[in-house]
This record gives structure tokens, sequence and C-alpha cells, in this order.
């Protein structure tokens, strides 16, 4: 760098030009450099290789880790009518309601489902959205268990629950979309035909697995089998039939095993950046430096 230019008071001597002259010698201008000091040239260039370290970005890097990305859109969709409180299940040797027992049997499976993104969909005299996509299972569980009987009408719109559950797929990007059907009756008549909404399911690409809940006792307000076949064949699909919790846990394994979790993953080395230490390291040794130069000048004065 250029000598650094400071103007300085002088005392005026008036026979400055005729010394001049005697002298023979012409002024001119100047300059007075310091010598280096040793020891704030060190700090300075310390300071100077601490901040070009900083600007580098030095990081760690960890060992990569799998990261989990989303294999499909799952949703089930469960009938929660009035006949749903009818206590004919027995689990651990205790009578328990249709729905106690679904829910107790459908926890489980949701556990199993890391890597989907899970909704919840109710319906009895029609649907509602319980809980939306996501890969939450946690609060897929909790808002199951916020649920009860009756809680959407004492009717049986199946129809309309598939309607309803296509409507969450819609504007999604993943091609595996499943909806689980869950119903112990049959559809009230009411909306769209139940093998019309399979029928746009299958033209969705969205694949359809139907459970029948209970007794089929064959009365026209009992288990409609052959509907529920029906919407499962069109879809691409499969029927089940669960008549108590054990018949419900082989359904889940068997649709584990068509639909099992195929996931992406990627990985994901974590990074740890150490920019700040040599950034603290510079600004440390400029406050030293400091500190050192105001007391060399107390000295001096």
């Amino acid at each position: 760098m250029p000598p650094l230019k400071q103007r300085k008071e002088a005392l005026k001597y008036p026979g400055f030009r005729e010394a001049e002259t005697a002298s023979g010698q012409k002024a001119s201008s100047g300059a007075w450099i310091s010598k280096r000091n040793i020891l704030q040239w060190s700090f300075l260039t310390l300071i100077w290789l601490s901040i070009l370290t900083a600007f580098a970005s030095p990081r760690i890097v960890g060992e990569p880790e799998m990261k989990v990305k989303t294999a499909r859109n799952f949703v089930i969709a469960a009938d929660i009518s009035f006949s749903m409180a009818n206590k004919d299940w027995e689990i651990d040797g205790e009578r328990v309601t249709r729905w106690e027992g679904v829910k107790q049997v459908l926890r489980q499976f949701i556990e199993k489902r890391e890597g989907d993104r899970l909704a919840l969909v109710f319906f009895g005299s029609n649907a509602y959205l319980q809980a939306p996509l996501t890969t939450e299972l946690d609060i897929i569980d909790f808002m199951l268990d916020e649920t009860d009987v009756g809680m959407a009408g004492q009717m049986t719109a199946i129809g309309k629950a598939i309607g309803y559950s296509l409507d969450i797929f819609n504007g999604d990007s993943l091609d595996q979309k499943v909806l689980l059907l869950l119903t112990d009756g049959q559809d009230d008549g009411r909306g769209i035909f139940p093998s019309d909404a399979a029928k746009m399911a299958a033209r969705d690409s969205v694949t359809i697995y139907t459970i029948g809940i209970g007794e089929t006792t064959g009365r026209n307000d009992g288990l409609d089998e052959e509907t529920l076949k029906q919407i499962a064949e069109i879809s691409g699909g499969e029927y089940f039939l669960a008549q108590d919790p054990e018949q419900l846990q082989q359904a889940y394994t068997t649709l584990n095993e068509l639909e099992p979790i195929e996931f992406e993953a990627e990985e994901n080395a974590p990074v740890t950046l150490l920019f700040q230490y040599p950034l603290a390291l510079a600004l440390i040794l400029g406050l030293l430096l400091a500190l050192i130069r105001g007391v060399q000048k107390l000295i001096k004065g």
C-alpha cells in the first residue's frame, strides 16, 4: 500500500528561502514512512487470514442419513353410522362395539404406514374430512381417537364417501392413490351411486379396497357385500369381509401385502457450519490489536 499522507503542524521559519539559496539545495515534498511493527503486522495478517477462512465457509459433513420421501396417498374412509355402535365384537373376552374394534385394529394398521401420506374421512348420512393428507401418523391416530359413532348422521352414504375422498386426491402429483373403505351397511341411495363413484375413481387411477364389517344378514339394512365387491372390482382393488377383529386384522395384513410400503429414499448428509469460529477469532484479534495500540500510545504520551 502507498504511504499514508498526514498533515502535521510545523514551525514557520522566515529565513527559509534565504537558507535554501545559500545552501544551494532545493526543497521538495517528502514522506516519512514508519518502520513496520512486527506485532501489529502479525495481528493484521492473522485477522486477514481469519476473515478469508470465514468467507470460505468451512464445514463438517457428517455421515449420510437416509431421508424418507412419501410413497403414496392413502385415504381411509370409515363408516360411523349408528349401526357401528352394535356390541357384537369381542376383544380380550370383552364385548365392544364394532367401531371400538375397528379403531383398535385400524390404529395398528396406521402405525405401519410410515412413508405414506394418510387422510381420514368419516361418513354416515354425509361425509366429512377428519384429518387431511399428512405424513404425521400421530395426528391421524389422535383424530381417530376423537371420533365417535353418529357424528356424521345415522344413514350410510357410501357413494358420497367415495366422491368426497376423490376430491382429496385432486391436484396431487403422486401416481399411487389408495382408498380404504370400511362400512357395515349399504348405500342409502341418495346422491351419487357407489358404482358410478367407483368408475370415477378408476378414471383417476385410485384403487379402492373395501372392507365389510359385521354380519351378512341379507336384510335391506344389513351389509351389502355385492356393492362392496363391485366397487373393488371396478377400481382394481379387493374386497374383504371382517366379522370380528381377527378377520379385520387379517384383512389389513393382506392389504399390506397388496400395497407394500415402497418409498423413495435419498441420502441426506448433515452439515455443521464453522464460519463463526474464524470470524470470532478475527474479531478478538482486532480488539486485542486496538487495545495494544491504545496502551502503546498511553506509554508514549
